[in-house]
């Protein structure tokens, strides 16, 4: 099927789903997911799995720009549940974001439709269960969004698009995991490494991910979904052009391998111009000292011979990716989601208002780990923060700026246990410092926004360091990596209104307090500021039975 980037609207939703447009250019997509547990074998042992309507990985959202998605989730499970679409910035909308700390959970047995719109946003994305630990039984799929027939894209339509959710994997249960971390034991090391849950044995029995023409040229959306490890993509004896990163077209610089850390999405196109026959595509952890390696096979049409069974051999040490980093580049001169170029703004111009300096820590205190950011760990709170400020009634569920904007100069090991809330004004132009101080790579996501990535180094960072920005066309993004002993600066403005989740993306950190909440109120409760609360929105905790406020008008 050709140039699936570049066919019209109504094609584009017919593969995704069912169709009820209401408006010519604002298509609906609709949805019906069940969520089951399954039994299945994806590293050689028989586990407990999260099933999409029997699929493991869950199917692919394929969507256009502006469309709207409406997702009715029945969980069949035992337990709570939801979903989180990772990079969908839910424009006005945090009501749909679906983590702990904006929406009351699906409760074992019942339904939630989530009614979003990908709103002026293009790009490779994935959603997965938010909730726990349960990213670590699956739940996961790929979520992409093209470009309009009218918007151009900078590179000619591919023959097709593929999405590789790669990972690491554990064979212990989401449940027995949540167990290890709530008695203050760490994780331990994955036990193995997924391409799109399975992994080639390379004896001749493998089906391939995907297939091939001689001579066409293939887009692949390459993301990494696992738990603790960056990981290395390459195709055997294939090239990669890079040219879209969470949402950003980028300059197309060409590689044998990428580093992909966790949280983060990649587009890139590859030729088929090799000998017909089948070849690897591989995934490798990084940074480890036992490396863990993922295949898939991809197959030439009418091609003949398996995989050579030697694989490209990947890179070595973080310095190695942190020079890859440096490489990136926004696309000035493509336009994304609007007829604009992306260059258009010209974020290096803007004043910062404030800046902020997060370190990340570690506390083994009474044998229990728990992981911080300047300090404080948060704690997940029976009401959703954003219902309970939603309500009036926030300072009975947590305090504003419990964390300050500067790690204390004495910050050692020790946290304070509390829901971590920071409060921005509405429409300030920010410098936020990623920093550090650990042997391991971080990965940070934002949700609600992209950021400007405009720096990785070594050390520490002091104000001069800002002389080394990329002040000019720094990839527009939401995930960012920082290696160890290191430094990460974003820049960004915050106008998007609701409650926004800032988090490691390393499972054990984030689900042992590594996280915290951005909340961007308007004084004004206005249309024109936010949606309002769905009418289908759960209550719960402090909220459940009082009354609604007025709606916004």
């Amino acid at each position: 099927m050709g140039g699936v980037t570049r066919i019209s609207v109504m094609l584009v939703c017919l593969l995704a789903g069912v169709v009820f447009p209401t408006r010519a250019e604002d298509p609906y997509l609709y949805f019906t997911w069940n969520i089951t547990y399954g039994t299945l074998a994806p590293a050689g042992v028989p586990q407990q799995v999260i099933l999409i309507n029997g699929e493991f990985p869950g199917p692919n959202i394929n969507s256009t720009t502006n469309n709207n998605v409406v997702i009715n989730v029945f969980n069949n499970l035992d337990e709570p549940f939801l979903f989180h679409w990772a990079g969908i910035q839910q424009r006005k909308n945090s009501w749909q974001d679906g983590v702990a700390g904006t929406n009351c959970p699906i409760q074992p047995g019942a339904n939630f439709t989530y009614k979003f719109q990908v709103k002026d946003q293009i790009g490779s994305y994935f959603y997965y269960p938010s909730l726990g630990m349960h990213r670590a039984a699956g739940g996961f799929g790929g979520l992409r969004i093209n470009s309009r027939l009218l918007i151009p894209v900078p590179y000619a339509d591919p023959e097709d698009d593929y999405t590789v959710l790669a990972g690491d994997w554990y064979t212990k249960s989401h449940s027995t995991l949540a167990k290890l971390l709530d008695s203050g034991r760490a994780l331990g090391r994955p036990q193995a490494l997924l391409v799109n849950g399975q992994n080639a044995k390379g004896d001749g029995t493998d089906q391939p991910l995907f297939t091939m023409l001689p001579g066409k040229t293939y887009k692949y959306r390459l993301c990494n979904v696992g738990l603790k490890n960056s990981v290395n993509f390459r195709f055997q004896n294939h090239q990669m052009k890079l040219v879209e990163m969470e949402g950003s077209h980028t300059v197309q610089n060409v590689y044998d391998s990428l580093d992909v850390h966790l949280g983060q999405c990649y587009g890139v196109l590859v030729t088929a111009d090799q000998e017909p026959k089948d070849y690897y595509i591989v995934a490798s952890s990084r940074f480890t000292k036992t490396i863990l390696t993922g295949k898939g096979i991809i197959r030439y049409v009418n091609g003949k011979g398996p995989a050579a069974p030697e694989i490209p051999e990947a890179p070595v040490g973080w310095a190695w990716s942190l020079n890859q980093f440096r490489s990136f580049r926004w696309n000035l001169t493509a336009s994304a989601a609007r007829p604009n170029p992306q260059g258009s703004y010209h974020y290096g111009q803007i004043n910062i208002t404030r800046t902020l300096k997060f370190v990340n820590t570690v506390s083994r205190d009474n044998g229990k780990l728990r992981y911080a950011i300047n300090g404080v760990s948060h704690v997940e709170s029976e009401t959703p923060l954003k219902l309970a400020e939603y309500f009036g009634i926030g300072d009975k569920v947590f305090k504003y700026d419990t964390i300050p904007d500067e790690p204390p100069a004495n910050l050692g090991t020790a946290v304070t246990l509390a829901p971590n809330v920071v409060k921005f004004e509405y429409r300030t132009f920010i410098e936020i410092i990623f920093e550090n101080h650990e042997k391991s790579v971080q990965s940070y996501n934002l949700n609600g926004y992209s950021f400007f990535a405009v720096a990785i180094e070594p050390g520490t960072w002091t104000p001069e360091k800002r002389k080394n920005y990329n002040l000019l066309d720094g990839v527009s993004r939401h995930t960012i990596q920082v290696f160890p002993k290191s430094w990460a600066a974003i820049m960004l403005t915050f106008d998007n209104v609701g409650m926004w989740n800032l988090r490691s993306e390393i499972a054990e950190n984030r689900y042992l307090g590594q996280q915290l909440y951005i909340s961007v109120p308007t004084p004004e409760r206005s249309l024109r500021d936010e949606y309002n609360m769905p009418d289908n929105g759960l209550l719960c905790g402090a909220v459940a039975g009082l009354p609604r406020p007025p709606s916004y008008v």
